[in-house]
């Protein structure tokens, strides 16, 4: 059908004021165009809509069942534009953000407040898993943004970086090393690990690094919560590897944090998001708004 929006109106406007004339003011426009307009309409359709032999317009049978259906198409188009325009102004919209816990922890509760704040109606819905996971979701469709380890696939993702740290070592304060200032990998070969589940970047980083330093490190335990970890180190239940923001914060009383002696493990974090993938006006916003304030560390 060649019939739009604008014709409908047109029609029912018409309609409401009984006259083409009136019509027309009221539309500020010319009375042959709104001529033309209803015209079409009735070419179109091959009906009749409109009696004009009395002095007023009148709608036919067929001029009244397109009026009903006019304006139940008006009325859902003016809704659908509002809308629209409510996505297009940042008013509405959702975001699914994948966040590994020590990132979601530490850098995002008030970027996530500041940013709800400015834009309230936009759900931020938030994943929390590893690194690796969230990864693969961004790949997949499932999420539309997410915190990873670098490097990434930059043929695959686009990026920005926002922390750039090294792995420190945890160490119960009575252990041989807690005293160090710093300790090489090759040292810790017997030693025992206790390391992040396997869907955690670090999970397969730290182990890679050991096999470059001429070892295979004896893991013990596995878990995917970080205070959980430092909590067995505290236990002397074995060594651990955390980032410095993490270890920052960590009860000097019960867990002593040594320096890995260089080229250490790097921790560098950024938010990625698929190159080829539709960017709502939302997610374009959340990038706009994390970019600023989430500076590289």
């Amino acid at each position: 059908m060649r019939t739009d929006i604008r014709h409908l109106k047109y029609f029912m406007e018409v309609v409401k004021c009984r006259s083409f004339t009136k019509a027309a003011e009221a539309l500020h426009i010319t009375q042959p165009t709104i001529s033309k307009m209803v015209k079409s309409i009735e070419e179109e359709l091959g009906v009749v809509l409109l009696n004009r032999s009395g002095k007023h317009v009148e709608p036919t049978d067929a001029g009244l069942a397109i009026m009903n259906q006019a304006q139940l198409i008006v009325n859902s188009f003016d809704s659908l534009s509002s809308d629209l325009a409510d996505i297009v102004q940042l008013k509405k919209g959702e975001i699914r953000v994948g966040l590994p816990p020590m990132a979601g922890a530490r850098f995002f509760p008030k970027v996530i407040g500041e940013f709800r704040r400015e834009y309230p109606l936009i759900r931020i819905e938030l994943i929390e898993d590893g690194a690796k996971t969230i990864e693969k979701g961004v790949e997949s469709g499932s999420l539309d943004i997410g915190v990873v380890v670098m490097p990434t696939d930059d043929d695959l993702f686009q990026s920005f970086p926002f922390v750039r740290e090294n792995l420190m070592l945890l160490v119960y304060p009575e252990h041989r090393l807690a005293r160090r200032s710093g300790v090489p990998l090759e040292e810790l070969s017997e030693e025992r690990f206790i390391l992040f589940r396997e869907d955690f970047a670090l999970h397969d980083r730290i182990p890679a690094a050991c096999i470059r330093a001429g070892f295979q490190p004896q893991v013990v335990f596995e878990s995917s919560q970080w205070d959980f970890i430092s909590e067995m180190v505290a236990a002397d239940l074995g060594i651990a590897m955390l980032p410095e923001t993490i270890c920052r914060n960590l009860d000097s009383r019960r867990i002593s944090v040594v320096p890995l002696a260089p080229p250490g493990i790097p921790w560098h974090l950024a938010m990625i998001w698929r190159r080829d993938a539709y960017m709502s006006y939302a997610l374009r916003e959340w990038i706009r708004f994390a970019r600023e304030r989430l500076q590289l560390r």
